[in-house]
């Protein structure tokens, strides 16, 4: 049985930044895609041995342009930010690792900063007047675009030209149903790995099973604790 792993790579890094906080590297973010996907290949649900395929990462290069802060009014270029430099690095990571194919999206920049949801709460309750605003309550407003589509045509592809048994979403986005529902019909398994992030109820109608192979309270891929575990034993 032949299994291929599609990554939404900003929800996967979020994910793993919580769980393998000691390994938050690009360098080892990248790692652990592969390991990630060995990992879903050791299913006991599976009746038959699964092999990988591929892995898709999906994800929109970094934002390098340059702005003023909305309150300071001090310019900032992103390219000096740490996300810039850490989701570049992360980027040239995986396309080093085997196996792993990256697919970018781009980034749609709405050119003006939106306050952060807490201080508006914060603003609206009155703990915090605006006065005491500070850059830090604002976030630059941009968004992901052609990421959703491009592993939704994926999905289709290796749907209907039958290249694969199976196929692993990592995400917490609803907006794989149809994609899923599509494969499924095809006669291809779905599995989602939401890494510990909230599932809505109704997503499980429209996959054949939910596994999360970092375990949540030690942020170690089930097939290292297997390995410790083993080495206990022939001790």
């Amino acid at each position: 049985m032949k299994t291929d792993v599609l990554i939404d790579g900003d929800f996967y890094l979020r994910c793993h930044k919580k769980l393998r906080a000691k390994h938050h590297t690009p360098e080892l973010a990248a790692k652990d895609v592969l390991t990630l996907a060995l990992a879903h290949m050791d299913d006991k649900a599976c009746e038959r041995e699964s092999e990988l395929y591929r892995i898709l990462v999906y994800d929109a290069p970094p934002l390098g342009k340059r702005a003023h802060l909305p309150v300071s009014r001090k310019a900032v270029n992103f390219k000096d930010t740490e996300i810039y430099k850490f989701r570049s690095e992360f980027h040239r990571h995986l396309k080093r690792t085997r196996k792993v194919a990256l697919r970018l999206g781009r980034l749609r920049d709405g050119a003006r900063w939106i306050m952060r949801p807490d201080t508006t709460k914060a603003l609206l309750s009155g703990k915090k007047s605006l006065e005491k605003l500070s850059d830090d309550d604002f976030s630059y407003d941009i968004q992901q675009k052609g990421v959703d589509i491009r592993m939704g045509l994926d999905v289709a592809s290796l749907a209907y030209k039958r290249l694969v048994t199976r196929i692993v979403l990592v995400t917490g986005d609803s907006d794989f149903v149809p994609a899923a529902k599509l494969a499924r019909r095809e006669g291809i398994e779905i599995v989602l790995d939401p890494m510990w992030a909230k599932v809505h109820e109704y997503l499980y109608e429209h996959i054949d099973g939910l596994r999360s192979v970092i375990d949540e309270k030690t942020g170690k891929f089930i097939c290292e604790q297997k390995k410790k575990s083993t080495k206990h034993k022939k001790g």
